[in-house]
């Protein structure tokens, strides 16, 4: 042993490769790369969450325009006050009031509330008004419309708030667009390069009134008050003194 031991393990000790060195180094850079390949997954593709805002208590506001090739459509019909926490009102305002986990924090997102109107379609690709027939990309406006002839592409626009002068328009899936609270949101499929306008101006009035907490009741003008008649006063008669008369002399 003591022999073997002076020659450094013996010639057939040195001769052969670390196996485990080289095995070890294989699995870290494995292991490294599928950990960085999951991160980058995640990062492309965010999971939902419940927690956060919009809770079950919030009661959020956004404005909602959609333009199909040109031409803003009319709002879209309300829904609300049935089982849905994203609903519309019928003014262009969407009101985001989460009723369960599904709608709230992460969940509250621009395809939830799609997803729960009926007859609205919106995907990367394509986009569908209710009672119209569903715009898919390269396909051609059709004529009477502003941009007839011309091939059209689902464009998605956002605005911070009301106040907001520029816009964002969405990469990837519009549907993942998480909603805020005076938020404005607009759904176009217009011809490619063409601007995107903001929802009308009536829905952005409707979201400022939203916002405020003001009422839209009409008020109604006092009724005006007759003045009184004033009666003519008629100043009282005098009587001249009976005239003297001068003795004769």
């Amino acid at each position: 042993m003591a022999r073997a031991a002076s020659t450094g393990g013996g010639r057939t000790y040195r001769g052969q490769a670390p196996v485990n060195w080289y095995l070890s180094l294989a699995l870290i850079v494995i292991v490294g790369l599928l950990l960085v390949g999951f991160s980058r997954y995640q990062r492309s593709h965010p999971t939902s969450s419940s927690a956060g805002a919009p809770t079950t208590s919030d009661v959020w506001n956004v404005a909602l325009g959609i333009d199909v090739c040109g031409t803003m459509q009319p709002n879209l019909p309300a829904n609300s006050g049935g089982t849905v926490g994203l609903a519309a009102t019928g003014t262009g305002v969407v009101n985001v009031a989460p009723k369960n986990a599904s709608e709230s924090g992460g969940n509250a997102t621009l395809g939830k509330f799609v997803s729960e109107y009926h007859g609205l379609t919106l995907t990367s690709t394509t986009l569908g008004y209710p009672g119209k027939s569903v715009m898919s990309n390269t396909q051609v406006c059709p004529a009477g419309t502003p941009q007839a002839g011309k091939q059209g592409f689902v464009t998605v626009k956002t605005w911070p708030n009301f106040e907001s002068k520029v816009g964002t328009v969405v990469s990837g899936d519009p549907t993942a667009v998480k909603l805020a609270n005076n938020q404005m949101i607009t759904l176009a499929f217009v011809s490619a390069g063409a601007d995107v306008p903001k929802p009308p101006a009536s829905t952005i009035t409707s979201l400022i009134t939203a916002a405020s907490g003001a009422s839209t009741t009409t008020t109604t003008a006092p009724t005006a008050t007759t003045a009184p008649t004033t009666t003519a006063t008629t100043a009282p008669t005098t009587t001249a003194p009976p005239a003297t008369t001068k003795p004769t002399t």
